[in-house]
């Protein structure tokens, strides 16, 4: 994928027009992987970790004083989507969230880069059925409010190129499922690529495509910002 290939699928993804209004007392989740673990300390139920997490509830803190929100943090590095699948119930649906933020895939993705199999048929069909479980479960318990994140990577280092044959249909089946459960939907992979063409990759990824620096983070938590109703 070359430089204006990239730039398109930035600009032709729109974010959902599904917009996420913060109501007081709200319990507001975000889970998924390192992208949004961050280091968090899992000894401390609190810990929202040194990611975008933290600067979304930063900000929401500061126009709601007053709304008494709950902040939770339940990434965990090295997550793949059986991994988020098998800890669901306890990560989420027992906190009874109000809003939950996914964001999930690449190391499933980097996973299949590395070992350098073919990605099957199947490994899609198990992938989609596996995030699928995630908001059917969802929409059964709760009445959740729901962002669904891309999972995304910069072509730095140049073999980063080669994770699009993975990463592509991964996206696509997060923008159908967000489409049919009618989830707001963050195309991160558009965002961050667009970004890093215009300025240059390793601001936002550093030096490995995937995790973001604080300015990835950033603009990670702004476009997170930009869903709500205000």
């Amino acid at each position: 994928m070359d430089k204006k290939e990239l730039l398109n699928q930035g600009n032709d993804r729109k974010i959902q027009k599904e917009q996420i209004k913060i109501k007081p007392n709200s319990t507001i989740l975000f889970i998924g992987d390192s992208i949004t673990d961050v280091g968090r300390n899992r000894e401390d139920n609190a810990d929202l970790g040194g990611g975008y997490p933290i600067l979304v509830a930063a900000d929401l803190l500061s126009k709601y004083p007053n709304y008494d929100l709950t902040f939770y943090n339940r990434g965990i590095s090295g997550d793949k989507i059986v991994d988020l699948k098998n800890r669901w119930e306890f990560d989420c649906l027992d906190l009874s969230p109000d809003v939950v933020t996914i964001l999930i895939g690449i190391n499933d993705v980097w996973n299949l880069a590395d070992s350098g199999a073919e990605q099957t048929e199947e490994d899609l069909m198990k992938f989609e059925e596996d995030y699928r479980y995630l908001l059917k479960s969802l929409a059964q318990q709760t009445d959740a409010r729901v962002v669904l994140m891309e999972p995304f990577v910069l072509p730095y280092p140049k073999d980063r190129h080669n994770w699009r044959k993975y990463l592509d249909p991964r996206i696509n089946i997060v923008r159908r499922i967000a489409d049919d459960y009618h989830a707001a939907l963050i195309p991160l992979d558009g965002l961050l690529n667009a970004k890093g063409i215009e300025n240059a990759y390793d601001i936002y990824t550093g030096d490995d495509g995937v995790h973001p620096t604080l300015t990835g983070h950033a603009l990670i938590a702004d476009a997170w910002i930009k869903h709500l109703n205000l």
